[in-house]
């Protein structure tokens, strides 16, 4: 495989830890979908794994959240230019936003982590279904098959 650019690069930037693109789903997905292809199930240990690098990724991302609503609230509090007061405003309710979106998160893999220790994971919650293995290292919190899923939208 070539690549060709119009300009000649002079630095590649692999980015693994989350600071300037979070790589590290795009990374796990792609190894999912060999993964599948070659036929592996997923066994507890592997489940298991993937529950709590998920969870930790989720908890760093809900700390951060979490620190910047706290400094736009201490930035909306500050004596200064009031000229604009709604965009402090906007940055807390999205900030606010955000966390409860990872809040979110974390429960749905609290459910999941519930449903290894009873020996239903891999099962949708609404029929029993298997849910695929590369659905499920996509994203381990699944609680339905994909289709149950869109016919949920």
């Amino acid at each position: 495989m070539s690549f060709t650019t119009a300009l000649p690069l002079r630095l590649v930037i692999f980015d693994c830890d989350g600071v300037l693109v979070d790589s590290e789903g795009p990374s796990n997905r792609a190894l999912a979908e060999e993964i599948t292809k070659l036929g592996w199930p997923m066994d507890e240990a592997e489940a298991r794994d993937l529950l709590h690098t998920e969870r930790a990724r989720v908890q760093a991302l809900l700390g951060e959240s979490v620190d910047a609503g706290l400094e736009d609230r201490a930035a909306a509090n500050e004596r200064g230019d009031m000229d604009d007061p709604a965009e402090p405003l906007t940055s807390q309710q999205t900030d606010d936003a955000v966390a409860a979106t990872l809040r979110d998160r974390l429960e749905a893999l609290r459910r999941a982590e519930q449903r290894l220790e009873a020996g239903t994971f891999g099962r949708s919650v609404r029929s029993g279904a298997p849910i695929p293995d590369d659905r499920l290292r996509a994203d381990p919190a699944a609680e339905l098959t994909v289709e149950e899923a869109g016919r949920a939208r």
